[in-house]
């Protein structure tokens, strides 16, 4: 098999294309988050804080100098990225029971077939055992 005609059967696969929409979605829903995090429930929070902005908040380490940046550990970027990963992480699980709740009563719907009625053999060989437990 070619090179060209094994890389277009990998592209073309579902599997592939499936992956290839969830990251994109993945990514919007991520700047979606984002934004409800630091534009919705961050200013409340630094509100209740003393009106703190997180995004703010940094620890020089060198202060700026001849047009030079100054060297900061910006940790309310973290503290900000962190409540975004919770949020995204929680959200996520939530999507991923509810599809795992679809999937169990999908399977249970087809693991309980309709019980066939016993054949005549069935029958019959029923009768005889239960005409010899009788004796």
């Amino acid at each position: 098999m070619s090179f060209l005609k094994e890389f277009k059967e990998f592209a073309v696969r579902g599997n592939v294309i499936d992956m290839a929409v969830g990251i994109i979605i993945g990514a919007s829903f991520g700047k979606v988050v984002s934004s409800v995090v630091s534009d919705i429930i961050m200013p409340p929070i630094g509100m209740l804080i003393g009106g703190m902005d997180f995004s703010k908040l940094a620890i020089t380490l060198k202060a700026a100098s001849d047009g030079a940046a100054p060297v900061v550990i910006a940790y309310g970027k973290f503290i900000q990225t962190t409540v975004d990963f919770t949020i995204i992480a929680f959200a996520i699980f939530m999507m991923i029971k509810a599809i795992n709740v679809l999937k169990r009563e999908e399977a249970v719907k087809e693991e309980a077939p309709a019980e066939a009625p016993p054949t005549k053999e069935e029958l019959l060989l029923t009768e005889i055992r239960d005409l010899l437990k009788n004796r």
